[in-house]
């Protein structure tokens, strides 16, 4: 710890929806500093991040910059990593995730927290095709086999995947939401860019509390079904669910997919994980993180929250909700 009495929390992926959700909580606490690492420090959520009093670092989330990373990580108390996923059959996520935690071991980091997910090709004896999650458990895997305290959240479904990728078509009158779940099967969603950074300010907070934890991030429990009603009841538009949870569904309201038939793959693949096996194990505390940030947007609150009528939306250079 610094002399000036604030541990110093290094945020991988920072102006990502987890990594500037992560920062923003840390600072707005007044009991942290943070260095924010960020392939470019011009863009506006980096400077809306320095703004806020973090230290910019200019280190590429990819593999091959170990040094780099080793570096960034220096004089640091604690450390949030995550890992962007990448398009099949890539596995450039699974050596960035374990060069970044061998990296901040290297540098002396106290604790590390990780963004994981459940191991899919485990828990489905190799059934179901899922590798951006199940790299994410071979790296927790990994960080659990180094020398340092660490901590996993596990973050739900995101909300904003509706908005940015997986957007409704709007035919006449009617707003038609392609969802890769089944109508009335119930799945945890949550808001990354609301919900992330409550979670990680608890663990650093706490951090003996949760040594090797592994711990749920929810914002609601719900069906797509329920996702068109509050939706139609939150905007006064007439929607209407549509089934993208089999190829021809999905490659009919998202035909750019069958450019690479492994995304589909994965895609598909992990949603009949999710089905079939349950999004999280069962023995994980579904509560962790709605008692630890009793405000964390469900649903109906996020539609209110983000003004969503069904646009596409990116949530890369606008920060938090207006």
């Amino acid at each position: 710890m610094s002399a000036t009495g604030k541990p110093l929390i290094v945020v991988s992926g920072a102006t990502s929806k987890q990594g500037r959700s992560v920062a923003a909580s840390l600072l707005e606490s007044g009991r942290f500093r943070v260095r924010a690492l960020t392939r470019n420090a011009g863009s506006s959520e980096a400077r809306n991040l320095a703004t806020m009093g973090a230290e910019i670092v200019t280190v590429p989330l990819e593999p091959d910059h170990r040094r780099e990373f080793a570096q960034a990580f220096r004089s640091a108390d604690g450390a949030f990593l995550m890992t962007p996923p990448v398009a099949p059959p890539s596995a450039d996520e699974l050596t960035l995730g374990r060069q970044l935690a061998d990296a901040a071991v290297e540098a002396g980091v106290g604790h590390i927290v990780f963004s994981a997910l459940e191991n899919v090709q485990e828990r489905s004896s190799g059934t179901k095709y899922a590798p951006h999650f199940t790299d994410k458990a071979l790296i927790a895997e990994h960080i659990r086999a180094l020398p340092v305290a660490h901590t996993f959240v596990m973050l739900s479904f995101f909300y904003t995947n509706a908005l940015e990728y997986y957007a409704p078509r709007i035919d006449g009158d009617r707003v038609l939401m392609p969802f890769y779940l089944p109508e009335h099967f119930r799945a945890p969603f949550v808001d990354p860019l609301t919900a992330t950074g409550p979670a990680v300010l608890e663990v650093f907070s706490d951090p003996n509390a949760h040594l090797g934890a592994s711990l749920p991030v929810v914002g609601d429990v719900i069906s797509p079904a329920e996702m068109v009603d509050a939706f139609s009841r939150v905007t006064g538009l007439k929607a209407e669910y549509r089934s993208a949870h089999s190829r021809e569904g999905l490659l009919t309201y998202f035909p750019e997919l069958g450019e690479n038939p492994l995304v589909v793959d994965e895609i598909l693949g992990m949603a009949e994980y999710a089905v079939e096996f349950g999004y999280y194990r069962d023995d994980r505390d579904m509560q962790w993180s709605r008692s630890v940030d009793p405000g964390a947007l469900n649903w109906e609150e996020f539609l209110r929250a983000t003004e969503w009528r069904g646009d596409r939306v990116s949530f890369g250079a606008s920060g938090q909700y207006s």
